[in-house]
């Protein structure tokens, strides 16, 4: 990757060296290869600036600092997935788009992550937003509706970002695997052994461990959606 301070004699014009135009879209762009790769927290401006081959001092100009690179860089990843039509049944229209969002967001690790302490923009999300809750308003959620799409997309978002945090360290999953896989035959101990067991699946079994994350996102995901509907129930009964 060139690196913008290796370049002390460059021409001053980019067309004479033969180098494209830098643009916001394409430092965005640069921004999210350097997030797929390495994750949203794991360059600097500094990289990015290579990436582009030119001189922090042009990122600054043209889209603004580290954290602002980082906002839109999460705009762009929200713009990725599509929102679900709103005739669907909320149920089928929630789980339309977490199973997209989640597709997308495991892409560019640490997006989930600061999706769920910071929140997208208005600009990105208002699109989404404003369809998921008059989807739950349309179900009977009523008052309750904004507090519904602010849990159901936390909960989401905090899931995939564990799931980009384990995803990083397989060797610490690795070892503690290989020492929770110890238990299975511990009869003092039954329910350790029957989680003992369940991590022995996943080690042995390749369907298993491929499908892992993705499953275990789809049961959370459903029990979500469990527990909304039964305060649907409550909310209709008043």
């Amino acid at each position: 990757m060139a690196n913008s301070a290796a370049l002390p004699g460059r021409p001053r014009s980019r067309d004479a060296a033969g180098l494209p135009a830098v643009t916001p879209a394409r430092i965005i762009d640069a921004a999210l290869e350097l997030t797929a790769r390495h994750g949203l927290s794991n360059w600097t401006l500094r990289q990015l600036a290579g990436a582009v081959e030119a001189y922090p001092a042009v990122i600054y100009h043209h889209v603004g600092d580290r954290e602002a690179v980082v906002t839109a860089v999460v705009d762009r990843v929200i713009g990725m997935y599509p929102v679900p039509p709103a005739e669907l049944h909320w149920r089928e229209w929630f789980r339309t788009l977490f199973t997209e969002l989640r597709a997308v967001l495991t892409q560019y690790p640490g997006v989930a992550r600061r999706l769920s302490v910071a929140g997208p923009t208005v600009h990105a999300a208002a699109e989404t937003v404003d369809r998921g809750v008059r989807v739950l308003q349309a179900a009977g959620f009523g008052h309750d509706s904004p507090v519904v799409y602010r849990f159901l997309s936390n909960a989401v978002c905090l899931f995939v970002s564990v799931e980009d945090d384990q995803r990083s360290q397989p060797e610490v999953i690795a070892r503690n695997i290989a020492e929770w896989s110890g238990y299975r035959d511990n009869a003092e101990l039954p329910g350790m052994a029957a989680m003992s067991q369940s991590v022995h699946e996943l080690t042995t079994d390749p369907a298993i461990r491929e499908n892992y994350f993705g499953d275990l996102f789809q049961f959370a995901m459903e029990r979500c959606l469990d527990g909304v509907a039964a305060r649907l129930a409550v909310v209709k009964d008043r």
